[in-house]
């Protein structure tokens, strides 16, 4: 026996139970991708994604880092801080060819723990008193310990020491090459510990000073100026080790200023006044 066919109305209202069914297990999914989409809505609102930067804001930002960025100090500067405490002024009072009395300048550098100080020969010899000014400023007089006439090297022995000093490090002229830095640190006309730069020019020179008859061999030879007052002062190289003693200028003139050529003892033979090792 067949069933009763459905009316048009009773189909009509299954239709809808099943979809309100179907929205009434579906309703809780919607619910929170609408959530979910609102905050998304709501975040962008109060919290705006960053513009991306055009090529001329990251060139400004790049420039500005660059300009506040601290550079590294020169090799100089360094040499310089490193040796200033070693320094030395030198005034030496003697008689000149006439007779008559005059006060030599020239540089020197503690070399030791003992306040033993590295100068050249001829800036205190036949000197009537030796006059020292340290770095501190405490002042001394003192004495030729020793002397090597051949290299125009010589060693002084202050009476007193300032109460705390530094002794430079001596470096290894050895190690030298021509184009290598050169720096000079001494007193030029009494402008005191003034500095200057350049390269190693050569080895191996010979230079006899004006009015001597001595020859001193073994010389390193450099571009750094090199004036009267910077007799026996250091020569540096890049680490602020001392390489050598500064003794003289090349002047095809009667003046003395300097033309380019200036000339320094090896360290190694300098030190051996004192019975140092170079290094």
């Amino acid at each position: 026996m067949s069933e009763p066919s459905l009316s048009v109305s009773d189909k009509l209202r299954a239709r809808l139970g099943r979809l309100r069914e179907r929205a009434r297990r579906t309703f809780p999914f919607l619910s929170g991708v609408l959530a979910a989409l609102l905050a998304l809505f709501l975040y962008n609102i109060f919290f705006p994604g960053a513009r991306p930067l055009t090529q001329d804001e990251v060139n400004t930002v790049v420039s500005s880092a660059l300009a506040s960025a601290t550079p590294r100090p020169a090799y100089s500067t360094q040499v310089y801080r490193i040796i200033q405490p070693s320094l030395v002024w030198i005034e030496a009072d003697g008689l000149d060819s006439n007779g008559n009395g005059q006060t030599g300048l020239g540089t020197g550098v503690i070399i030791d723990r003992a306040g033993d100080i590295l100068t050249s020969l001829h800036v205190v010899e036949g000197a009537g008193s030796i006059r020292l000014t340290f770095a501190d400023g405490t002042l001394s007089r003192a004495i030729v310990l020793s002397a090597i006439p051949e290299k125009d090297i010589a060693v002084l022995q202050p009476e007193m020491l300032p109460e705390f000093f530094l002794p430079a490090t001596l470096g290894n002229a050895g190690a030298l090459q021509i184009g290598d830095e050169a720096y000079v640190v001494g007193n030029p006309f009494g402008l005191y510990n003034s500095m200057s730069s350049g390269v190693i020019s050569g080895f191996d020179r010979t230079f006899r000073p004006p009015g001597t008859n001595q020859t001193i061999e073994g010389l390193i030879q450099i571009d750094a100026a090199v004036n009267p007052g910077n007799s026996g002062g250091p020569l540096l190289n890049r680490y602020g080790h001392v390489v050598g003693i500064v003794t003289g200028i090349i002047n095809p003139t009667d003046e003395s200023f300097f033309i380019g050529i200036g000339f320094a003892v090896p360290i190694d033979v300098a030190a051996g006044g004192v019975g140092m090792p170079p290094y």
